[in-house]
């Protein structure tokens, strides 16, 4: 039950990797894997079990992930892989060392990175933001609250270039209105959820869209917006778990970099500090 802002910085944050091992790739500790997710990797050609954690040997990383990760599919530890890559990195910015399925990046616990996207328009009464609601047909929080435009973060983008192509997919905003975006920062958590290790970090960005806008979804993974006060949209966040689970912190930098949420709330700190944690 959602009591405050901060259960939702908690709630990402869930889950003990106690039981994890690292993963490594390229000599580099770049994921961590639950106990299921290690058995999977007995006997696979590419993979080797010291006492620091799994290795990832072979001189073809990529493919020997595509193998692993077929195997996660057939034994049902994941449901099924997506068709897109994501970089294998031991840090943003750093060397890539392999790609993998977006679908089982989770569960080999690497370092996901996405871009979220806050909608805003300034009226006479202060600060409105656009809310997506996402479609039922999701496989991941259908039906709950989003951010105006979010997505992970492929390979062969720079974070600009997919914030455009998704601001164009999800809300049919025009690339020329998407890149006035300001990039504001990023947030990070690690979550554990059954065999997946969520490390993600969510680029941030703020476009402020004349009130005469209007989102519309190309893609269909979103069912309607809402242009919503913003005290609306935070007592929401407040009190529910309304939105999907890693749009609610995303509200909460948005309350805090526009003065809405200040430093006399009694979390307050907590919350700032909870927002940009670092892990190994």
């Amino acid at each position: 039950m959602i009591t405050g802002f901060l259960d939702h910085i908690r709630a990402c944050n869930a889950g003990d990797l106690a039981d994890c091992v690292r993963f490594f790739a390229g000599g580099k500790p770049v994921g961590w894997l639950s106990p299921p997710v290690a058995a999977a990797l007995e006997g696979l050609a590419g993979f080797e079990h010291r006492p620091d954690g799994w290795h990832l040997t072979s001189g073809n990383e990529t493919p020997a992930l595509d193998i692993a990760a077929r195997r996660l599919v057939d034994l049902g530890i994941v449901r099924k892989l997506r068709g897109e890559a994501y970089r294998v990195v031991e840090e943003w910015g750093a060397p890539e060392i392999a790609r993998i399925d977006r679908g089982a990046a989770p569960y080999f616990g690497l370092r996901s990175f996405g871009i979220h996207l806050n909608g805003f328009v300034r009226r006479a009464d202060g600060i409105w933001m656009w809310v997506a609601t996402r479609a039922m047909d999701r496989a991941l929080d259908p039906g709950k609250l989003d951010n105006l435009v979010a997505g992970g973060q492929p390979a062969g983008l720079s974070a600009e270039e997919n914030m455009v192509k998704e601001a164009a997919e999800e809300a049919d905003i025009p690339a020329g209105i998407a890149r006035q975006a300001v990039p504001v920062g990023a947030i990070r958590y690690c979550l554990r959820g059954g065999a997946q290790v969520r490390r993600d970090t969510l680029f941030l960005y703020d476009l402020e869209l004349p009130e005469s806008f209007r989102p519309h979804n190309a893609d269909g993974e979103v069912a309607r917006f809402d242009l919503m006060p913003l005290g609306e949209v935070a007592e929401i966040v407040r009190t529910s778990d309304r939105f999907k689970f890693n749009c609610g912190p995303v509200v909460i930098d948005f309350l805090i970099r526009h003065g809405y949420l200040r430093p006399e709330h009694e979390d307050y700190l907590a919350i700032s500090t909870g927002l940009r944690r670092s892990f190994d």
